[in-house]
């Protein structure tokens, strides 16, 4: 009698295919497994607070920094958010490809509610969006984030230092950036990275003075408001304030 399907033997050419398969798995399944003492961040956290919200961010900057992700595969979290959101964090950050906000924070979708303009900045459409998610979502922690090597902060030390400007409505950008790079000039270390700091905190300061809303959640304790600072070759994002 032949041996069935279930009890054939399995060839030499069988058995290396599904060892490299099951190897591939451990492999994948490891590089998915958060860092020791670094567990996984749920993806709703009812009752957090601005601390606790900004600490969730950094956790999974941390993650992605090390190259130890913890974001799976979204399917099931795409369908869960049909009926709603609930982001625990806002991020107002720039439109550079290379600063994606919810991979750089290890987050799944519907944890972050971004805003993402070149140069960072806020405009009247910008701040709107970030009251609609301090109004609806009540997420405790704003958080507007620059990075290093910005091309529009790199604009705006060029034209600065006497540099034409810019084409188009390019050069509202560089305006927007303007002031931080001018206030920066002269500082020790790198004047673009200095001005894109000081950027970061001038659109801080600018969200607070222009936004009742903002400023009211922020004197209640309902809303904690930071700037912080995305280095490229690291990964890591630092808090300025």
């Amino acid at each position: 009698m032949n041996d069935s399907p279930e009890t054939q033997p399995i060839g030499r050419g069988d058995f290396v295919r599904r060892a490299s398969a099951a190897a591939v798995a451990a492999t994948a399944a490891a590089a998915a497994a958060p860092a020791p003492g670094m567990a996984a961040s749920p993806p709703v956290r009812p009752g957090m607070d601005g601390a606790q919200a900004l600490q969730a961010l950094l956790d999974g900057n941390t993650r992605y920094a090390q190259g130890r992700p913890v974001c799976g595969p979204l399917t099931a979290r795409r369908a869960e958010l049909v009926s709603g959101q609930s982001p625990f964090a806002l991020v107002l950050g720039c439109s550079d490809s290379r600063v994606p906000i919810e991979t750089i924070f290890d987050q799944e979708p519907g944890s972050i509610f971004v805003v993402r303009v070149a140069g960072n900045t806020a405009d009247a459409i910008g701040i709107g969006s970030l009251e609609y998610a301090i109004t609806n979502f009540k997420s405790p922690v704003l958080l507007v984030l620059g990075h290093a090597s910005c091309g529009a902060v790199h604009a705006g030390v060029a034209f600065v230092q006497g540099g034409p400007a810019a084409p188009g409505h390019i050069q509202d950008v560089v305006a927007a950036v303007v002031p931080a790079v001018k206030e920066a000039e002269g500082r020790p270390g790198d004047w673009a990275d200095n001005a894109a700091m000081q950027n970061v905190k001038d659109t801080l300061a600018g969200i607070v003075a222009a936004s009742k809303i903002a400023s009211d959640a922020i004197a209640s304790g309902a809303l904690a408001v930071h700037g912080g600072f995305y280095d490229l070759s690291s990964g890591k994002v630092t808090v300025l304030s």
